[in-house]
This record gives C-alpha cells, sequence and structure tokens, in this order.
C-alpha cells in the first residue's frame, strides 16, 4: 500500500521580498561624501584653523615688548625703504645709506620734540595767566548760563577730584606708570635696533622665512610680501600727508585765534592722524579745551567748527586722494579691526590694527591670484 508523501511545509518568502525592497545601508565613507558630509568636514577644518588662529594670536599676546617693536619696525622700513633704496642707487654703500636715513629721521624728530619744549617753556607764564582768567569765566559762565551750576556743586566736585589725587592707590599707579615707562623705553630701542637691520638686510631675511615654504609656493610668497611692503609704505606716507594737512589747518586757526600753544597742539593734531577715525578727533578735542579755557567759549566754537571740517575734508577729500587704492578695504572692515585691535593692545592696537589688515588682506588676494585679476 503506497504511504502518503509528507507535506513539506511551505517556508514564507517575506525575508526575500523586504531585502528586495529595502535600500542597501550605507557605508560610512558614503556619509561624509555627500553634502551634509562634506560640509561637516569642512566645518571641522573651519574650526580647526580657527583653534590655531586663536592660540597663534595667545601666544604673540603674551610677548607685547617683541611683537609691537617688530611690527612698528617693519611698517616704518615699508616707508623709510624707498629713501635708502634712492642713496643705494647713487652708489652708498648700504650700511651707509640706513645710517644716513637713519641720521635724518633723527634729526626730523628731534627737532620736532625741541621745538615743541621750546614753546610750551616760553608760553608756559601766559598760559597760566591766561588758565586763571579762563577758569573765573567758566565759574561765571556756570553760574549765570542756561544751565546754572551752584557754587556748592562746583566745590563738590573739586572735593571729589582731590580726594582721588591724594587717595592711597596713587602710589601704586605711580609705579605701574614708572614700569610702564620702563618698558616703552625698551621697546623704542629694541625698534631701532630691529629697525636697522631690516633696512640693511631686508632682502636677506625675507629670503631665509621664503625658504622654508615649498619651491612652488615661493614665487608667490615673495610676490606677496613685495607688494605687502608696498602697501605698507604707502599707508605710511598717505596717513603722514593727511595728518600734515590736519596739523596745518588746525594750526593756522589756533594762530589765528591767538590761542596759546598752537604749534605743539598742531604737533598732536598729526601725531593723533596716525589713529585713525579717534586719533584726530581726540588730539582736536584738547585744542578745544585748551582754546576754552585761555579765550574763552567763542574761540573753543570757533575751534571745535575747525576740527569737525577737518575731519569731514580728511574723510571726504583728503582720503581718496593720497591713499588712493592703498588699502583696498571696506570702511567696516577698518572699523572692526581697529576696535580688535584696541582690545587687544589698547593705544598701540589702534595704530597697528590698520595697516596690519591692510597686509593680511594683500597676502590673501596675491595668494588667490585675485590682484591679478583686478590688474588685468
Amino acid at each position: 500500500m503506497p504511504q502518503p508523501t509528507p507535506s513539506v511545509p511551505s517556508v514564507p518568502q517575506t525575508t526575500s521580498h523586504i531585502s528586495e525592497n529595502t535600500p542597501p545601508r550605507p557605508s560610512l565613507a558614503t556619509l561624509w561624501t555627500d553634502g551634509l558630509g562634506k560640509a561637516s568636514i569642512r566645518s571641522v577644518q573651519a574650526l580647526a584653523v580657527a583653534a590655531l588662529v586663536v592660540v597663534v594670536l595667545w601666544a604673540i599676546t603674551r610677548v607685547p615688548l617683541v611683537l609691537i617693536p617688530v611690527t612698528l619696525a617693519l611698517i616704518l622700513a615699508s616707508a623709510i625703504s624707498p629713501l635708502v633704496h634712492l642713496l643705494a642707487r647713487r652708489h652708498w654703500p648700504q650700511a651707509l645709506a640706513v645710517a644716513a636715513s637713519f641720521l635724518a629721521i633723527l634729526v626730523v624728530f628731534g627737532g620736532v620734540v625741541t621745538g615743541v619744549v621750546y614753546l610750551i617753556r616760553a608760553q608756559a607764564r601766559e598760559l597760566a595767566v591766561r588758565f586763571t582768567n579762563g577758569i573765573q569765566q567758566l565759574h561765571d559762565l556756570l553760574n549765570n548760563g542756561p544751565v546754572k551750576v551752584s557754587d556748592a556743586q562746583l566745590n563738590s566736585a573739586r572735593d571729589s577730584i582731590q580726594r582721588f589725587f591724594t587717595n592711597g592707590s596713587i602710589g601704586a599707579e605711580a609705579l605701574s606708570g614708572a614700569k610702564a615707562v620702563g618698558e616703552i623705553f625698551a621697546g623704542v630701542v629694541l625698534m631701532v635696533v630691529i629697525l636697522f637691520f631690516f633696512l640693511k638686510d631686508g632682502p636677506k631675511i625675507r629670503g631665509f622665512f621664503v625658504g622654508f615654504m615649498p619651491s612652488a609656493h615661493q614665487a608667490t610668497a615673495h610676490r606677496a610680501l613685495e607688494r605687502s611692503a608696498r602697501v605698507l609704505g604707502g599707508y605710511v606716507r598717505g596717513t603722514a600727508l593727511v595728518a600734515l594737512t590736519d596739523a596745518v589747518i588746525v594750526g593756522v586757526a589756533l594762530l589765528i585765534l591767538h590761542v596759546p600753544l598752537a604749534v605743539p597742539l598742531a604737533v598732536f593734531v598729526f601725531i593723533g592722524g596716525f589713529i585713525p577715525i579717534v586719533g584726530a578727533t581726540v588730539a582736536g578735542f584738547l585744542a578745544v579745551v585748551v582754546a576754552l579755557v585761555s579765550n574763552g567759549p567763542v574761540a573753543a566754537v570757533v575751534v571745535l567748527a575747525v576740527i569737525i571740517a577737518v575731519n569731514q575734508l580728511e574723510h571726504h577729500v583728503l582720503q581718496p586722494a593720497f591713499m588712493g587704492r592703498v588699502l583696498s578695504i571696506h570702511g567696516l572692515a577698518i572699523v572692526l579691526s581697529l576696535a580688535a585691535g584696541t582690545m587687544l593692545a589698547g593705544i598701540v592696537g589702534a595704530l597697528l590694527a590698520v595697516p596690519v589688515t591692510a597686509v593680511g588682506w594683500t597676502i590673501i588676494k596675491t595668494w588667490r591670484g585675485r590682484d591679478e585679476i583686478q590688474a588685468a
């Protein structure tokens, strides 16, 4: 009798069905090649570069006594190098050309300082008399002006000022000031030494540092450094012309108004012109205060009007005419760099912020070939 064939249970086909419809799991390499993966890689790279920049800036700012003289020497070397090259083309020895340039700078600087000190000493007695009369005029103006200030309020303000200067912390501040003066003197000496070697052996120093780069990038590095030197020199010379024009206009106005210390105040305006945006304004405010104390409110208002007019002339006429396309930086970038430099290094940072930013932008443009595109 035939045996019945055992029935084989049917195996469900769900597994094969699922495997056919389910997309394959992406590999690890695929995760880094799509849009999000590439963005992640760029983000990590950007964070790494930012961390490196922060570490470098932190390390540099730990040695301001070295950083600031080196930077100032670079800026001054870029401005003075045309004179050294001119003397060298006239067959002067390099060391003699550098020494003659140094001597010319020292003569000019020493003459200006000597003249300012002489004028201050010569007008000290007249300024003291005018100061006394001006204080009395201010007192009468405050007592009888539109916003009356009583003698009790003035005495309270005077007592507060006296308490501030008789505070015990003034001695510590004086010691800190003496330390700062010593550091400034050491920085000036170091800057002079560095400036001499930059002018004398500039090409050798540049070639030494560029030699560490790959040979394929050395030509671009040399070109970037040469253009950066031209930008720095043009910036210093253009700023000097703008500051000199401001100082001459303010000085002439002060002389016409018979304000004492007109020439020293004009020199302060010239020095303040090297600090963008705020330097000339602060120096002009000092001139307004001296005019107010010595010549009265009318002269102070006239000087203030002259300062405002000079600032407008500088921003709209002098800067475009004397600077031209030297910087090629937007005004917002200048303001931001000025703020960052002030936060990092105070007045010196404000002085160095714009030229450092200009050099950095020049190097970026040269490295990416944008300067060649613009020139074409």
